[in-house]
């Protein structure tokens, strides 16, 4: 398996990914990620095995440790220099879940975003999440204000040292 850079060709398969790991409420649309790799594409990638697209990740970069609704929706708000990396998503075809995927997506996005100088790194999960991404070192902060979908997330941050 390989992580890399996604490219814009990459882009049907993500939102394939998406909707087959998000219910329709909760999964990014098409129009949503073309905005997003067009505002913030270094922020992309993608697990390939066998030259197929397996998993992705991606987020914007922001200056605050958190990640409200609006960070979804509005591309203007990605500060480049921001010192806080987001996760949007950490998706994984079903097929190939539980096989180290989505831990080498986030290892990786953790490292790049230590490499860029980043402060700390900021997602949201659900319940059945919280323990793995405390695996990683997230700190639970609670449950967060977002209402993504109408479903209920908790705020979780790494620091990096």
């Amino acid at each position: 398996m390989e992580i890399r850079e996604a490219t814009k060709e990459d882009l049907e398969e993500i939102i394939i990914i998406e909707s087959k790991c998000f219910p329709e409420a909760e999964a990014a649309k098409e129009e949503d990620f073309r905005n997003r790799y067009s505002a913030f594409k270094e922020n992309f990638f993608v697990a390939v095995k066998n030259e197929k697209v397996i998993g992705f990740i991606n987020g914007c970069t922001t200056d605050k440790p958190e990640l409200p609704d609006e960070l979804y929706h509005n591309t203007e708000l990605h500060n480049p220099s921001g010192d806080y990396q987001t996760v949007f998503g950490l998706d994984v075809l079903p097929e190939y879940r539980n096989s180290g995927v989505a831990t080498e997506l986030l290892k990786h996005f953790i490292k790049i975003s230590k490499e860029r100088g980043k402060k700390g790194m900021v997602l949201t999960c659900k319940n059945h999440l919280v323990h793995y991404y405390e695996k990683f070192d997230f700190k639970h902060v609670g449950v967060s204000d977002s209402s993504h979908g109408g479903a209920k997330w908790n705020d979780m941050i790494l620091l990096f040292k």
